[in-house]
């Protein structure tokens, strides 16, 4: 009887061990996946992004922004966004443009040169590669570095010899202080109904304005519509001016350009309507 005693002691206690271990290693939810498209009738009671702390007043509780993320135009598709906690990440990094100091973390797409490197510098922490070696298989990333959750959807892109490649790009997706910030990547085809699902809320979304390397400028101001982002920071320049990407909203979006190279964002700085902010540099 005693040897079942231990035996049932020993098994609870493995059992409890082995569920720690899934809980320290399951990754964070995401606050930004558009639940309630894949749930139409859920209701729910109470949501507090991460990053937001509540804030006793005389009226009440009212939530206010944490702190602010910093994001800063590097050149052609890099930005630099750097957390509260001091994390930076830089986008679709080449190692041409660099920021000002080296980030925590790169993410990469594989369409261009421009858009990667295979030898970056060995003091960045986590590269993330948007595509995988293998063709065809997605690659996923569900990453938490210090304050910020990182993670990835796939698409397809062109290939140079005008064959599909598929889940060769990724749109990666940065939670960070209550806010919600995508990054298109080297898109090439208009997003389905589960990649958008996928996606979900989108507070900042960085989009290639090139008119035709990436999408037309038709095709690519549909997505930006269709996401409904509160700030849209337009990147990849090439081909047509500006302009002709900027009239594809037709006054549906503001129109705005940063006084500073370092654009500061919080939850609570968002803009009532959906407005292109034109960064230093671009």
């Amino acid at each position: 009887m005693r040897l079942r005693a231990l035996a049932f002691g020993f098994g609870i206690t493995l059992l409890s061990a082995l569920g720690a271990h899934a809980q320290a290693t399951d990754p964070p939810i995401s606050q930004c996946q558009a639940i309630a498209q894949v749930l139409p009738r859920a209701t729910f009671a109470s949501f507090r992004p991460p990053g937001i702390q509540v804030a006793q007043t005389r009226n009440g509780l009212r939530m206010a922004a944490k702190q602010e993320v910093k994001i800063t135009f590097v050149g052609h598709s890099t930005y630099f966004i750097e957390s509260p906690g001091g994390i930076g990440v830089a986008t679709d990094y080449s190692g041409v443009y660099q920021p000002y100091r080296v980030p925590d973390v790169v993410t990469m797409n594989k369409a261009h040169s421009t858009h990667f490197t295979l030898n970056p510098d060995f003091r960045i922490a986590h590269v993330l590669r948007g595509w995988s070696d293998v063709p065809g298989e997605k690659v996923e990333h569900r990453l938490m570095v210090g304050d910020v959750y990182i993670r990835n959807v796939a698409s397809d892109i062109r290939s140079w010899g005008g064959d599909v490649e598929t889940n060769a790009n990724s749109i990666f997706i940065f939670e960070v202080a209550g806010l919600c910030i995508g990054h298109l990547g080297h898109l090439h085809f208009e997003l389905n109904e589960d990649q958008y699902t996928q996606i979900g809320r989108l507070d900042v979304l960085m989009v290639p304005v090139d008119g035709g390397l990436t999408m037309g400028a038709d095709s690519m101001s549909r997505v930006v519509q269709r996401l409904r982002s509160s700030i849209i920071l337009p990147m990849h320049r090439w081909g047509p001016p500006l302009d002709s990407f900027l009239a594809m909203f037709d006054g549906k979006f503001d129109i705005a350009y940063a006084k500073e190279p370092v654009m500061r964002v919080s939850v609570r700085s968002l803009p009532k309507k959906p407005t292109i902010m034109i960064p230093q540099g671009l």
